[in-house]
């Protein structure tokens, strides 16, 4: 259960074992334990590295436990300041990403791309969209976050997709599981099938992405969709790779008229999983919240109720448990 803060399993059935019998040599442990002697002094190196064991003031040649209370404490402060500090790297990461798309997209007029289209505004996107959509010959595939979709949006669709579904063109379509809370988008997604098209949801999204006869792509500028700005690809790699992660995450999503799915081993729905992974990436509750398109109130809740299964106080707690007990495990 310690393997988040850098106990082996057998490092760690050494330490309870000292405890319980501080002052214990090899051969006792060897006893206790019925481990290979290699793999019990290899726990002693582990333990004594980690600060752990300490001499003996009576017998500098005997290794006494130190408490968890104390060692352990300090292993987690070590952690938490390396968590932090990663945060602060995934923070100036984000802050050059933003300004390398700022200079593409400052560039992008002096220095045409034939296989990159810059799209500013939303009616330049919407006129694009529209233009793609009714030159499908054979697949459309789109990623749509967000939860409920705007009014706006579905009007502006569904003309688009009757034609293309009228054309026998394969439509297959992601939305997050929070879109089957909304009504309008709900009943979209209903019409949807019936005409033919493929829904499915699943609990997070990585991004808003439209993809083409798997040959070209509408993804937008900024991660969060926040910008009205996108860029149209064409570069046979890079849509390549959006194709597979369409892929991956349509493999893993719910089909609409699917029953919910049932929690898995460690007991957890995919929003729960979904919340847990972007835990343990640091993001707030605000941003997972956004992320999953769900009230900050709704992912509190969520994310209080995990701590408590848990048996944490602190979300970096709630990490370490998490990943100690492999429910941070990649499927």
């Amino acid at each position: 259960m310690l393997e988040g803060l850098g106990l082996a399993a057998s490092t760690e059935l050494v330490y309870r074992a000292m405890l319980r019998e501080p002052g214990a040599g090899v051969s006792e442990l060897l006893a206790q334990l019925r481990l290979p002697e290699s793999q019990v002094r290899a726990a002693l190196d582990d333990l004594a590295r980690l600060s752990l064991l300490r001499p003996s003031w009576d017998d500098p040649a005997v290794l006494l436990p130190v408490s968890p209370e104390i060692g352990l404490a300090a292993l987690l402060s070590k952690e938490q300041m390396e968590l932090a500090k990663r945060q602060r790297e995934i923070e100036a990461s984000r802050s050059a990403v933003a300004v390398l798309v700022a200079d593409y997209g400052d560039q992008r007029p002096r220095t045409p791309d034939p296989d990159a289209e810059q799209l500013i505004g939303v009616d330049a996107i919407w006129g694009r969209l529209a233009e793609l959509a009714r030159g499908a010959r054979v697949e459309v595939l789109s990623m749509m976050p967000g939860g409920a979709q705007p009014a706006a949006g579905l009007a502006a669709s569904r003309p688009l997709d009757a034609d293309a579904l009228g054309r026998k063109v394969t439509m297959r379509r992601v939305y997050l599981d929070s879109a089957r809370n909304d009504g309008a988008t709900l009943a979209y997604a209903r019409w949807l099938s019936e005409l033919g098209g493929e829904v499915r949801t699943t609990a997070i999204l990585p991004l808003r992405m439209l993809v083409v006869d798997r040959e070209v792509a509408v993804v937008p500028v900024t991660a969060d969709d926040s910008t009205p700005a996108a860029i149209l690809l064409r570069s046979a790699g890079l849509i390549v790779g959006l194709c597979a992660l369409f892929d991956a995450v349509w493999t893993s999503a719910r089909p609409l008229y699917a029953r919910a799915r049932a929690r898995d081993a460690q007991g957890l729905t995919n929003q729960e999983r979904a919340i847990l992974h972007l835990l343990s990436q640091g993001h707030t509750d605000d941003m997972i919240a956004r992320r999953l398109a769900v009230s900050v109130r709704t992912c509190r809740r969520v994310i209080a109720d995990l701590m408590e299964r848990l048996t944490a106080r602190s979300r970096f707690q709630a990490g370490a448990h998490a990943q100690a007990g492999g429910w941070l495990e990649v499927d």
